[in-house]
């Protein structure tokens, strides 16, 4: 297993119909400041033209979902993430409602999701939409997410009945479009790996995804601890195995193979690099989550 920089993995332009994913529609005029109260994110702070990513987390701070955020309009919220957690977050959610003027629902079925990548977000905007950015097109919600490869990346939010803007390029699947995600660096949280990170192990604070400043939220205490105390042990890195992985799968040294050293969040196949391309020495000297040392070839 290696730790890859950016410049050894190829370039992709294109749209991928984004099936994985679902939305949960929160309605009404206590919208915002309901989910306020339970996520990492500060929603009152999120002006019109702005998304933010952001953590549902138990007692203990650990991650039960990750969702990207934004409001098109004052009195509702969409939350995206990972559709197979999606039921159980709606249902945890809405345990807390109580008296909140808020209703929550699964409205995956009101809106189809596309990820754009490369030359094909051009043809979205005349300008790179920045991350956790958004802009309006014609009824189609367009957000810049991080970037991967260096490439910009948009995931699209359209009504169901609506016809995708010409100009995307050629469709990828959704392994391409995960490998994009784990380029990004940026892993969101699905059932494998429910409850196992705060949000700091997978760099959430890195990429606007906690906010210090506001109140009180599940979790809140272990998480600005981790943060202010320097008791986080566990910090998330980019890796290539020769052998397929999946998340949730923990990693063992080959120093120690008794104790996990990781554990995979999220992982997808390289469009550029087959299984057998590579050849891996334990190097006892890396300090990463994974020890390593490689040889590489191309694949033909």
């Amino acid at each position: 297993m290696i730790i890859h920089s950016m410049s050894q993995n190829p370039h992709l332009h294109g749209f991928a119909k984004l099936s994985h994913l679902g939305v949960i529609l929160a309605a009404g005029e206590e919208a915002a400041k309901f989910l306020h109260n339970q996520l990492t994110q500060d929603l009152l702070l999120i002006k019109p033209d702005e998304a933010r990513l952001a953590a549902f987390c138990n007692a203990k701070g650990r991650m039960q979902a990750s969702f990207l955020v934004f409001k098109p309009d004052a009195n509702t919220v969409l939350l995206i993430c990972n559709r197979d957690i999606l039921a159980a977050t709606l249902k945890r959610l809405s345990m807390f409602v109580l008296r909140a003027k808020v209703k929550l629902s699964d409205a995956t079925a009101q809106f189809n999701l596309t990820g754009v990548i490369g030359d094909a977000s051009k043809s979205i905007a005349n300008e790179e939409i920045p991350i956790c950015h958004k802009a309006v097109f014609d009824g189609i919600t367009a957000i810049g997410l991080p970037p991967a490869n260096e490439q910009s990346r948009l995931i699209l939010i359209s009504p169901a009945d609506a016809v995708l803007p010409t100009g995307l390029g050629k469709e990828l699947s959704i392994d391409q479009w995960l490998w994009t995600e784990v380029r990004s660096g940026v892993a969101p949280i699905s059932t494998p790996i429910f409850e196992a990170f705060v949000p700091q192990m997978l760099n959430y604070e890195s990429v606007g995804g906690v906010s210090f400043k506001k109140g009180c939220y599940p979790g809140q205490e272990v998480v600005a601890r981790s943060q202010f105390r320097g008791t986080l042990k566990r910090r998330a890195y980019i890796v290539h195995g020769a052998q397929a992985m999946h998340a949730g799968q923990d990693v063992f040294s080959s120093a120690d193979a008794e104790q996990a050293t990781g554990t995979v969040a999220l992982a997808a196949p390289s469009p550029r690099w087959r299984l057998g391309c590579h050849r891996v020495d334990a190097d006892p000297q890396c300090r990463h989550h994974v020890a390593c040392r490689v040889c590489q070839r191309p694949c033909a």
